[in-house]
Protein backbone atom coordinates (compact mmCIF):
# COMPACT_ATOMS: atom_id res chain seq x y z
CA UNK A 1 0.00 0.00 0.00
CA UNK A 2 1.05 3.43 -0.76
CA UNK A 3 2.76 5.36 2.28
CA UNK A 4 0.66 8.12 1.43
CA UNK A 5 -2.63 6.46 2.31
CA UNK A 6 -1.28 5.50 5.71
CA UNK A 7 -0.11 9.29 6.03
CA UNK A 8 -3.76 10.09 5.10
CA UNK A 9 -5.15 7.83 7.44
CA UNK A 10 -3.03 8.65 10.44
CA UNK A 11 -3.66 12.66 9.58
CA UNK A 12 -7.66 11.71 9.85
CA UNK A 13 -7.37 9.63 12.48
CA UNK A 14 -5.85 12.52 14.75
CA UNK A 15 -8.34 14.81 13.45
CA UNK A 16 -10.67 12.34 14.63
CA UNK A 17 -9.15 11.80 17.70
CA UNK A 18 -9.15 15.65 18.67
CA UNK A 19 -13.30 16.12 17.81
CA UNK A 20 -14.49 12.41 19.14
CA UNK A 21 -15.66 13.16 22.63
CA UNK A 22 -17.99 16.37 20.69
CA UNK A 23 -22.23 16.39 21.00
CA UNK A 24 -23.35 17.77 18.11
CA UNK A 25 -23.58 21.09 19.81
CA UNK A 26 -19.56 21.16 19.99
CA UNK A 27 -19.41 20.13 16.36
CA UNK A 28 -21.71 23.12 15.59
CA UNK A 29 -19.00 25.41 16.38
CA UNK A 30 -17.48 27.74 14.17
CA UNK A 31 -14.15 28.44 13.21
CA UNK A 32 -11.94 30.74 11.74
CA UNK A 33 -12.21 29.49 8.07
CA UNK A 34 -15.10 30.95 6.22
CA UNK A 35 -17.31 30.82 9.50
CA UNK A 36 -17.77 27.28 8.88
CA UNK A 37 -18.40 24.87 11.77
CA UNK A 38 -16.89 21.72 12.76
CA UNK A 39 -19.32 19.81 11.20
CA UNK A 40 -18.33 21.98 7.89
CA UNK A 41 -14.91 20.85 7.78
CA UNK A 42 -15.73 17.25 8.19
CA UNK A 43 -18.55 17.17 5.65
CA UNK A 44 -16.20 18.73 3.18
CA UNK A 45 -13.23 16.29 3.88
CA UNK A 46 -15.98 13.43 3.58
CA UNK A 47 -17.33 14.82 0.40
CA UNK A 48 -13.77 15.03 -1.22
CA UNK A 49 -12.60 11.92 -0.15
CA UNK A 50 -15.41 10.45 -1.42
CA UNK A 51 -14.88 12.00 -4.91
CA UNK A 52 -10.97 10.38 -5.06
CA UNK A 53 -12.64 7.27 -4.48
CA UNK A 54 -14.73 7.66 -7.60
CA UNK A 55 -11.57 8.93 -9.43
CA UNK A 56 -10.86 5.01 -9.04
CA UNK A 57 -13.62 3.23 -9.33
CA UNK A 58 -15.99 5.16 -11.39
CA UNK A 59 -14.93 7.75 -13.44
CA UNK A 60 -18.10 8.64 -15.34
CA UNK A 61 -20.00 9.51 -12.10
CA UNK A 62 -17.16 11.85 -10.97
CA UNK A 63 -17.33 14.34 -13.78
CA UNK A 64 -21.11 14.05 -14.05
CA UNK A 65 -20.96 15.16 -10.19
CA UNK A 66 -17.90 17.76 -11.37
CA UNK A 67 -20.33 19.18 -13.76
CA UNK A 68 -23.03 19.43 -11.31
CA UNK A 69 -21.44 20.80 -8.67
CA UNK A 70 -20.29 23.65 -11.45
CA UNK A 71 -23.36 24.17 -12.49
CA UNK A 72 -24.95 24.48 -8.96
CA UNK A 73 -21.68 26.94 -7.85
CA UNK A 74 -23.40 30.40 -8.87
CA UNK A 75 -26.58 29.87 -7.13
CA UNK A 76 -25.84 27.49 -3.93
CA UNK A 77 -22.21 27.41 -3.47
CA UNK A 78 -19.99 24.21 -2.81
CA UNK A 79 -20.92 23.05 0.52
CA UNK A 80 -23.96 23.29 0.14
CA UNK A 81 -24.19 21.05 -3.08
CA UNK A 82 -21.67 18.45 -0.56
CA UNK A 83 -24.16 18.63 2.08
CA UNK A 84 -26.72 17.63 -0.67
CA UNK A 85 -24.83 15.08 -1.35
CA UNK A 86 -24.11 13.49 2.07
CA UNK A 87 -28.23 13.39 2.65
CA UNK A 88 -27.50 16.53 5.08
CA UNK A 89 -25.47 14.60 7.71
CA UNK A 90 -24.55 16.45 10.46
CA UNK A 91 -23.27 16.06 13.67
CA UNK A 92 -22.24 13.09 15.33
CA UNK A 93 -23.96 10.90 12.66
CA UNK A 94 -21.21 12.88 10.02
CA UNK A 95 -18.65 12.45 11.59
CA UNK A 96 -18.97 8.37 12.04
CA UNK A 97 -19.43 8.51 8.96
CA UNK A 98 -16.48 9.94 7.93
CA UNK A 99 -14.39 8.28 9.75
CA UNK A 100 -16.07 4.96 8.60
CA UNK A 101 -15.44 6.06 4.53
CA UNK A 102 -11.62 7.21 5.05
CA UNK A 103 -10.82 4.15 7.01
CA UNK A 104 -12.21 1.85 3.94
CA UNK A 105 -10.06 3.82 1.37
CA UNK A 106 -7.43 2.09 2.54
CA UNK A 107 -8.58 -1.13 0.57
CA UNK A 108 -9.82 0.60 -2.82
CA UNK A 109 -6.17 1.78 -2.78
CA UNK A 110 -4.48 -1.34 -1.51
CA UNK A 111 -3.27 -2.72 -5.17
CA UNK A 112 -3.22 0.27 -7.14
CA UNK A 113 -0.82 1.49 -9.36
CA UNK A 114 0.46 5.04 -8.05
CA UNK A 115 1.57 5.99 -11.28
CA UNK A 116 -1.94 5.23 -12.87
CA UNK A 117 -3.78 8.58 -14.09
CA UNK A 118 -7.02 10.02 -12.83
CA UNK A 119 -9.33 12.40 -13.30
CA UNK A 120 -9.98 15.08 -11.23
CA UNK A 121 -10.90 18.79 -11.33
CA UNK A 122 -8.83 20.38 -12.48
CA UNK A 123 -5.59 18.30 -14.23
CA UNK A 124 -5.46 14.76 -14.70
CA UNK A 125 -2.91 13.79 -11.69
CA UNK A 126 -1.32 10.28 -10.57
CA UNK A 127 -3.36 8.22 -7.80
CA UNK A 128 0.11 8.87 -5.80
CA UNK A 129 -0.63 13.20 -6.17
CA UNK A 130 -4.33 12.31 -5.58
CA UNK A 131 -3.80 10.61 -2.12
CA UNK A 132 -0.98 13.38 -1.19
CA UNK A 133 -3.77 16.15 -2.41
CA UNK A 134 -6.18 14.31 -0.13
CA UNK A 135 -3.45 14.56 2.69
CA UNK A 136 -3.10 18.10 1.77
CA UNK A 137 -6.42 19.09 2.38
CA UNK A 138 -7.16 17.01 5.74
CA UNK A 139 -4.19 18.52 7.27
CA UNK A 140 -4.70 22.05 6.62
CA UNK A 141 -8.42 22.13 6.71
CA UNK A 142 -8.10 20.27 10.65
CA UNK A 143 -5.89 23.49 11.46
CA UNK A 144 -9.25 25.39 11.75
CA UNK A 145 -10.44 22.72 14.35
CA UNK A 146 -7.44 23.15 16.11
CA UNK A 147 -7.57 26.63 16.46
CA UNK A 148 -11.29 26.85 17.25
CA UNK A 149 -10.83 23.93 19.76
CA UNK A 150 -7.56 25.88 21.08
CA UNK A 151 -5.78 22.51 21.15
CA UNK A 152 -2.18 22.69 20.52
CA UNK A 153 -1.23 20.00 17.08
CA UNK A 154 1.56 17.66 17.76
CA UNK A 155 2.76 17.44 13.92
CA UNK A 156 4.55 14.56 12.26
CA UNK A 157 6.99 13.94 9.46
CA UNK A 158 4.42 13.24 7.31
CA UNK A 159 3.51 16.28 6.62
CA UNK A 160 6.59 16.33 4.39
CA UNK A 161 4.52 15.40 1.33
CA UNK A 162 2.68 18.77 1.65
CA UNK A 163 5.98 20.28 2.02
CA UNK A 164 6.59 18.35 -1.32
CA UNK A 165 2.87 19.75 -3.19
CA UNK A 166 4.09 23.18 -1.91
CA UNK A 167 7.51 23.55 -3.51
CA UNK A 168 5.93 21.73 -6.56
CA UNK A 169 3.33 24.24 -7.12
CA UNK A 170 5.38 27.48 -7.20
CA UNK A 171 4.66 27.33 -10.55
CA UNK A 172 0.97 26.97 -10.42
CA UNK A 173 0.67 30.12 -7.84
CA UNK A 174 1.41 32.26 -10.59
CA UNK A 175 -0.03 30.67 -13.44
CA UNK A 176 -3.22 30.62 -11.68
CA UNK A 177 -3.20 34.36 -11.29
CA UNK A 178 -1.98 35.05 -15.03
CA UNK A 179 1.51 35.90 -13.83
CA UNK A 180 4.52 35.00 -15.37
CA UNK A 181 6.42 31.79 -13.88
CA UNK A 182 9.83 33.57 -12.66
CA UNK A 183 12.88 31.35 -14.62
CA UNK A 184 14.82 31.45 -11.05
CA UNK A 185 13.29 29.51 -8.10
CA UNK A 186 14.33 30.22 -4.52
CA UNK A 187 15.81 27.38 -2.75
CA UNK A 188 13.94 25.88 0.24
CA UNK A 189 15.35 24.28 3.48
CA UNK A 190 13.00 23.60 6.47
CA UNK A 191 13.56 22.10 9.80
CA UNK A 192 11.04 18.55 9.87
CA UNK A 193 8.96 18.23 13.39
CA UNK A 194 11.44 14.97 13.71
CA UNK A 195 14.37 17.52 13.29
CA UNK A 196 14.89 16.55 9.71
CA UNK A 197 16.75 19.19 7.49
CA UNK A 198 14.58 18.90 4.23
CA UNK A 199 16.29 21.28 0.95
CA UNK A 200 14.81 21.81 -2.81
CA UNK A 201 17.69 23.51 -5.14
CA UNK A 202 20.92 24.28 -4.21
CA UNK A 203 21.52 26.84 -1.62
CA UNK A 204 21.19 30.58 -2.67
CA UNK A 205 22.11 33.52 -0.68
CA UNK A 206 19.76 35.87 -2.67
CA UNK A 207 16.60 33.62 -3.47
CA UNK A 208 15.75 31.96 -0.37
CA UNK A 209 12.75 30.38 1.53
CA UNK A 210 14.09 28.81 5.36
CA UNK A 211 12.21 27.95 8.52
CA UNK A 212 10.44 25.28 10.21
CA UNK A 213 8.25 23.21 7.61
CA UNK A 214 5.00 23.34 9.70
CA UNK A 215 5.07 26.90 9.06
CA UNK A 216 5.82 26.92 4.62
CA UNK A 217 2.86 24.46 4.80
CA UNK A 218 0.70 26.14 6.96
CA UNK A 219 1.89 29.30 4.31
CA UNK A 220 1.36 27.37 1.06
CA UNK A 221 -2.35 25.68 2.48
CA UNK A 222 -3.41 29.03 3.12
CA UNK A 223 -4.19 28.45 7.08
CA UNK A 224 -1.81 31.15 7.88
CA UNK A 225 -0.29 34.29 6.78
CA UNK A 226 3.46 34.50 5.61
CA UNK A 227 3.27 37.24 8.38
CA UNK A 228 2.44 35.17 11.09
CA UNK A 229 5.28 32.58 10.59
CA UNK A 230 8.49 32.97 11.48
CA UNK A 231 9.93 31.84 8.27
CA UNK A 232 13.09 33.68 6.94
CA UNK A 233 12.05 35.05 3.30
CA UNK A 234 14.60 36.57 1.61
CA UNK A 235 14.36 37.81 -2.38
CA UNK A 236 11.62 39.35 -4.46
CA UNK A 237 10.65 35.94 -5.83
CA UNK A 238 10.65 34.52 -2.42
CA UNK A 239 8.64 37.33 -1.20
CA UNK A 240 6.48 37.04 -4.09
CA UNK A 241 5.67 33.57 -4.35
CA UNK A 242 4.99 33.02 -0.14
CA UNK A 243 2.78 36.29 -0.46
CA UNK A 244 0.32 34.31 -3.06
CA UNK A 245 1.27 30.61 -2.66
CA UNK A 246 -1.30 28.14 -3.35
CA UNK A 247 -1.01 24.27 -3.34
CA UNK A 248 -4.54 23.44 -3.92
CA UNK A 249 -6.62 23.39 -7.06
CA UNK A 250 -9.45 25.87 -8.18
CA UNK A 251 -9.22 30.03 -8.71
CA UNK A 252 -6.88 32.21 -6.97
CA UNK A 253 -7.40 32.39 -3.54
CA UNK A 254 -6.28 35.30 -1.02
CA UNK A 255 -4.04 33.97 1.99
CA UNK A 256 -5.91 34.96 5.09
CA UNK A 257 -5.20 38.44 6.99
CA UNK A 258 -2.28 38.68 8.90
CA UNK A 259 -3.79 38.02 12.84
CA UNK A 260 -6.80 36.45 11.55
CA UNK A 261 -5.88 32.65 11.94
CA UNK A 262 -4.45 31.33 15.26
CA UNK A 263 -5.37 29.20 18.29
CA UNK A 264 -8.14 30.39 20.35
CA UNK A 265 -6.99 30.61 24.05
Amino acid sequence: MLQEVNDLIDESEALYDLVADLDDTGLARHTQFKNWTISDVLAHLFFWNRMAELSLQDEKTLLDMLNRLSRAMPATGMRAFEDDELDRQSGTALRDAWRSHYRSMAEVYADVDPKLRVKWAGPDMSVRSSVTARLMETWAHAQAVYDALGAERINSDRIKGIAVLGVNTFGWAFKNRGLPVPERRPSVSLAAPSGAIWTWGELQDDERIEGDAVEFCQVVTQTRNVADTGLTIVGDVATQWMSIAQCFAGPPEEPPQPGTRFRTA
